[in-house]
């Protein structure tokens, strides 16, 4: 069950941010990646600052797409130079 719960947040937070950081998704497969990338990288961040907002979906969310937009910009300083 938890494989299939990563697909589908992850799956959605590549969607949110693919619409925040581009206007528009990536297909699936990618949008999927893109989100669970999203949600280690969220993760990580939340853990090093030590910040906790709570649990549950939403907050999985919430996680995932501030860590995919943080991937997202990163990718998109190394596809400008």
């Amino acid at each position: 069950m938890s494989i299939l719960y990563a697909i589908i947040v992850g799956a959605i937070i590549g969607w949110v941010a693919g619409k925040l950081m581009k206007g528009g998704g990536f297909g699936f497969l990618i949008n999927m990646i893109v989100g669970i990338i999203g949600g280690v990288v969220g993760n990580l961040i939340f853990d090093y600052l030590n910040i906790r907002i709570g649990s549950g979906f939403f907050a999985d969310l919430i996680t995932g797409v501030i860590g995919a937009l943080v991937f997202l910009f990163i990718i998109s300083l190394f596809k400008k130079a």
